[in-house]
């Protein structure tokens, strides 16, 4: 695969802010996802099942009502599992092997073979048994969770047909394969990573023309015009956006709105006027990888060539809590732990946080260690109990409440950005918000 390949070819303008991406074609697309599902099963899986003290893993659905791991391991070509699709991987530590099985009627593409012969054995899930036989495991895991619901995807009528089909001795070996399906899940790859970078850039870039002149004009504009460009940007663009965005205005005449009158509420249709502070909460899916990004624009007056500065150093607070935020990043530490060092910190400093972070990557709300929810700020039992692993990716998502004596009001500064924890620290995946984006009015 050529290097142009992990790349989009991205032409902007600026101060007129036109995205021009060159996206790959559907069978390009097919070729890089299959390329990097080859290389996270030849090269990650056996780590993480290593890691998990896991010798077999079993998948088991069926189509229309796919486990979220399995659904994740399906080759571009298979839109959904058939009929009842179930996975075997068995990992040889002292040979150094891993097996990839399918007890399915046809191969699960190039990357995992079938392994039933249904003229020979006609029962599926006697096949299965006779798998789990030879190969005689130290544990079976199966993707059952309390906590992590992208890890509990066996439903009920697969788990008690399997159990049923297991003699006593092997039930006894059966256990719950949550660190292993969100290892999967949370862990990016260096191949993932290149894609990574150039998927936030764009998500930045379509942010930017949407909060601009070339799609804004003040004293016409509405605020829910700007979500539907956003949508319909992104379907123009042949790709996906994984939640319906949000477009929310703060502006000096009005009172702010907590937490839980604007998720009940919902943002109001207004129309967008100089002096306004608009945020967006906007991301994107492509390549299996999702972006999560939250930015603030300013609406010059007539008049105006830069932002007012305490609206500026308003952002800065919100950058300074995100430098605290990521500063506790460290490996081993639980979300809960974090969120709590971070919280306390913060207060130390003078600022009135609040943080909402969460695992990104092959799902928008990903697994992997929950950092605090806007409405759980002491912690959050079981999910924030995970802990960190290096090569993870969450989207650094807060706010900080700043008292603007010139509205004679606090305004809520709103950042979301896609962050990397790796083995040398934290990094930006594209960097983040420092400026707000200017809006000029006409």
């Amino acid at each position: 695969m050529t290097h142009n390949m992990f790349r989009f070819f991205v032409i902007f303008f600026f101060f007129g802010i036109a995205v021009n991406a060159q996206i790959l074609s559907e069978k390009d697309r097919a070729g890089l996802e299959d390329e990097i599902l080859e290389d996270r099963f030849t090269n990650l899986l056996p780590k993480l099942m290593d890691r998990t003290g896991l010798d077999m893993w079993v998948l088991i659905s069926r189509e229309y009502n796919e486990d979220p791991v399995l659904k994740t391991m399906l080759p571009a070509t298979w839109l959904n599992a058939r009929r009842r699709t179930i996975l075997v991987f068995y990992r040889d530590k002292q040979k150094d092997t891993l097996e990839r099985l399918a007890v399915a009627r046809y191969n699960i593409g190039d990357n995992i073979a079938s392994a039933w012969d249904p003229e020979s054995q006609p029962d599926q899930w006697k096949a299965l048994l006779e798998i789990i036989e030879e190969k005689n495991p130290n544990k079976i895991a199966l993707n059952y969770s309390l906590d992590f619901a992208l890890a509990d995807g066996i439903v009920k009528t697969d788990y008690e047909s399997f159990l049923n089909i297991l003699p006593e001795e092997l039930k006894a070996k059966v256990v719950s394969a949550e660190e292993l399906a969100i290892g999967w899940i949370e862990t990016r790859t260096a191949k993932e990573m290149k894609l990574y970078e150039d998927l936030v850039a764009l998500t930045h870039e379509i942010i930017a023309e949407a909060f601009s002149e070339n799609t804004i004009v003040p004293g016409e504009t509405t605020s829910k015009e700007i979500v539907w460009w956003l949508r319909q940007k992104v379907t123009n663009l042949g790709l996906e956006t994984w939640f319906h965005p949000t477009v929310d205005i703060q502006r000096q005449e009005e009172a702010l709105k907590d937490h839980i009158e604007a998720f009940s509420s919902g943002y109001e249709d207004e129309v967008i006027r100089p002096g306004d502070l608009l945020h967006c909460d906007f991301g994107i899916t492509y390549l299996k990888l999702n972006t999560d990004c939250q930015q603030h624009a300013y609406v010059l007056k007539p008049g105006e060539a830069e932002a007012p500065e305490f609206l500026s150093q308003a952002l800065s607070k919100g950058n300074k809590l995100q430098d605290i935020l990521t500063a506790n990043f460290k490996t081993g530490f639980s979300g809960n732990e974090i969120l709590l060092a971070s919280l306390n910190q913060a207060k130390e400093e003078g600022l009135r946080p609040s943080i909402y972070t969460h695992p990104l990557g092959l799902y928008g709300h990903s697994a992997g260690p929950t950092i605090g929810m806007w409405d759980s700020q002491g912690g959050v039992p079981g999910t924030g109990d995970y802990k960190l692993y290096p090569n993870t990716v969450y989207a650094i998502e807060l706010n900080t409440t700043v008292n603007i004596p010139e509205w004679g009001k606090d305004i809520r500064i709103m950042l979301e950005e896609a962050g990397f924890w790796g083995e040398d620290g934290f990094r930006y995946v594209n960097g983040r918000q420092k400026k707000l984006l200017l809006i000029p009015s006409k």
